[in-house]
């Protein structure tokens, strides 16, 4: 009975007093820890918005395409990776990434490397290539003195003296070429040339007010065959430039100026003019030169220098006089040419070039049997040029080149237009 008053009493004060009062002596430890667990969800909410930030940028840069790296229009082929020889087809069977991106940053752009190999004389496209190129000169000057030959390939000089001269030269010229190695290349080059000029002098019908002039024209014949060889010997380095020596050899397959008769002009005794154009110069010929070829980003510099040796040569006929004929000997001079130019990149298919080319040609000799050799004068030349060339890549094989030469001097003719069509196999 005492117990169980004392349990029941000990219950009831149980429930009058507080629980807070009952775990009092527990209360520190109970909100340090309710503290750490706040601070713990406050850094897992910071975690968690830092992961969200970091996977909305992951999902940008995965999102966005990837830029490509910059295309240099203008490369050194000292800067490409060596290859080791003939593994040029099995870099191009492999991977297609790794292969377009070769092609993307390490390639020069293709009109760049069709302006190097017209500069240095060297393809990369193929072993070989045919060219197909038309060239139109304009020659128009006055007191012109004619001395019987040929002259820097489009001038006819005689023995007399003319108040004015038109002349109007269309050349085809078909050029096949082989590269070995590249290191050798091979070349052969035939024109096909159509000449017209006109002879004008005062005179006609006594008065010297009145002008006569006399048209003279060659149909499309073969001019002077001419074939050549080059060796580079030394590659393209950070300090040194690409250099190829060549040697070449024009043939006289052309028709000599030598022998040409002059007429009388009919009614104009002070106008004389050849029956004929010649096409060539008569005389075999030899040609050894040098050029040069840097790449200085976004240029490319070029320079040649070419000497040109006349062989002497015997002809059954060097007179110009109708009903005459005199067998003799003839020495054209000898000529020197130096050029030097600079060409820019104006895109992947596009490139621009500049250049001045100077030739300078000594006087020529002549010799009748049975006499000595005489001088001929006015035979010496200085013909300047300033050229304006444009390479344009077509195809991956078909490249278009035209180009425009401006006479600097007299002895060049007025201007000269080529148009160039190299294809490469």
């Amino acid at each position: 009975m005492h117990r169980s008053l004392s349990f029941n009493a000990v219950v009831c004060l149980s429930t009058l007093v507080p629980s807070s009062l009952i775990y009092a002596a527990q209360d520190p430890q109970v909100e340090a820890l309710k503290q750490e667990l706040q601070a713990l969800k406050q850094r897992y909410e910071q975690q968690q918005q830092a992961l969200m930030v970091l996977e909305q940028r992951v999902r940008q840069v995965e999102d966005q395409p990837a830029a490509p790296p910059p295309k240099r229009l203008v490369r050194s082929p000292a800067s490409k990776p060596a290859q080791p020889q003939g593994s040029g087809q099995a870099v191009a069977a492999a991977g297609s990434s790794y292969g377009e991106s070769l092609k993307d940053d390490s390639e020069p752009a293709q009109s760049v490397s069709n302006l190097y190999d017209e500069a240095s004389g060297f393809f990369g496209g193929g072993k070989f290539s045919f060219e197909t190129g038309i060239t139109y000169a304009r020659y128009d000057t006055k007191q012109l003195l004619l001395n019987g030959f040929l002259a820097l390939d489009s001038i006819f000089l005689g023995n007399i003296n003319l108040d004015r001269i038109k002349s109007d030269t269309w050349t085809l010229d078909l050029t096949g070429r082989y590269n070995f190695d590249q290191r050798w290349q091979f070349d052969i080059n035939v024109p096909v040339v159509y000449r017209e000029s006109t002879f004008q002098s005062g005179g006609a019908g006594g008065s010297g007010a009145a002008l006569s002039d006399e048209t003279v024209t060659r149909d499309p014949t073969i001019g002077d065959v001419n074939f050549g060889i080059a060796y580079k010997f030394m590659d393209e380095s950070e300090y040194a430039p690409d250099a190829v020596v060549s040697l070449r050899v024009k043939a006289p397959t052309g028709k000599e100026p030598y022998g040409i008769k002059f007429r009388q002009s009919p009614g104009n005794d002070s106008l004389s003019y050849p029956e004929s154009l010649p096409t060539g110069n008569g005389v075999w010929s030899i040609t050894p030169g040098i050029s040069l070829v840097k790449t200085y980003d976004p240029a490319v510099l070029f320079g040649s220098l070419s000497y040109t040796y006349n062989m002497e040569e015997s002809f059954g006929d060097i007179s110009s006089t109708e009903n005459q004929k005199v067998p003799g000997k003839v020495k054209l001079g000898d000529s020197f040419q130096i050029g030097a130019g600079v060409a820019f990149a104006l895109n992947e298919k596009m490139s621009m070039s500049f250049s001045v080319t100077d030739l300078i040609q000594r006087r020529s000799k002549v010799k009748a049997d049975g006499e000595d050799w005489s001088t001929v004068v006015g035979s010496d030349a200085n013909a300047g040029y300033f050229n304006v060339g444009m390479t344009l890549a077509a195809t991956d094989k078909l490249t278009i080149v035209p180009n425009l030469s401006i006479g600097l001097t007299d002895d060049a003719p007025d201007f000269t237009f080529s148009l160039k069509f190299p294809y490469y196999f």
